[in-house]
């Protein structure tokens, strides 16, 4: 590289920045405010946008809104709620106007997922009809008396029915168990009425003697550390 090519591009760097340094300074020069302009804002301030403002005073949105700051001006209430009620009013739908789902029951379907909706009256391939029996997760078995499509009002235990064909509706807090705890003994003479705090303290551990007790107690323990274990290992 030559001397005077070094030269050009040293005077070149140099005029690039003085340039940069003379428009830094003509952006940090404060705008003036005369006092004229300082009495028109401190009256109109309160209740015009800074839009009208800007363009009134001659200076932009930054400048009025330094300004007001450096000043203590606010908004009124009034010019705030106003502000507040006609956020959006531009999208809002007007009296008269017809939304363009109008008419429609849902949202119409995309692609193909037409092809796999459900048709009126269709019914799922898990549907039973009136009188089927299953088994519910708990194993108890229940028969269908409704065909509602909610599964909880639709099912009962069947328990439950023989109790009621025999003896009558449970009473409020009361429930019916099976004497040998077998959920498949369906029978009459199987089943027994029991207040549901005698359910609780047969179901609890406090029926136990205590070394039997001692020994559900580290059982549990034991389980909960290897269950506690395998989620580090996972981890």
């Amino acid at each position: 590289m030559t001397r005077s090519a070094l030269s050009n591009i040293a005077y070149e760097a140099l005029v690039h920045a003085r340039r940069k340094f003379s428009n830094r300074e003509e952006r940090c020069i404060r705008e003036t405010w005369t006092a004229e302009q300082e009495l028109v804002l401190l009256r109109l301030y309160p209740d015009m946008p800074n839009e009208v403002l800007a363009a009134r005073l001659n200076k932009t949105l930054q400048q009025i809104c330094s300004k007001a700051y450096r000043l203590g001006l606010k908004k009124s209430p009034e010019f705030s709620k106003k502000i507040r009620q006609d956020w959006g009013s531009a999208t809002r739908f007007k009296k008269g106007n017809t939304p363009w789902n109008c008419g429609m029951k849902g949202l119409p379907a995309r692609g193909r997922s037409s092809e796999t909706q459900f048709k009126k009256g269709q019914k799922p391939h898990t549907w039973l009809p009136v009188g089927s029996t299953r088994v519910s997760a708990d194993g108890y078995l229940q028969r269908k008396i409704s065909d509602t499509g909610y599964p909880p009002r639709d099912w009962k235990s069947i328990h439950i029915l023989l109790w009621e064909e025999h003896v009558g509706p449970i009473p409020t807090g009361h429930c019916v168990c099976f004497k040998d705890n077998n959920k498949q003994n369906v029978v009459i003479d199987n089943l027994e009425l029991i207040t549901r705090a005698e359910r609780m303290r047969r179901n609890s551990i406090h029926r136990y003697p205590p070394e039997l007790k001692s020994a559900i107690r580290v059982i549990s323990k034991l389980k909960r550390t290897i269950q506690e274990v395998e989620h580090e290992e996972q981890d």
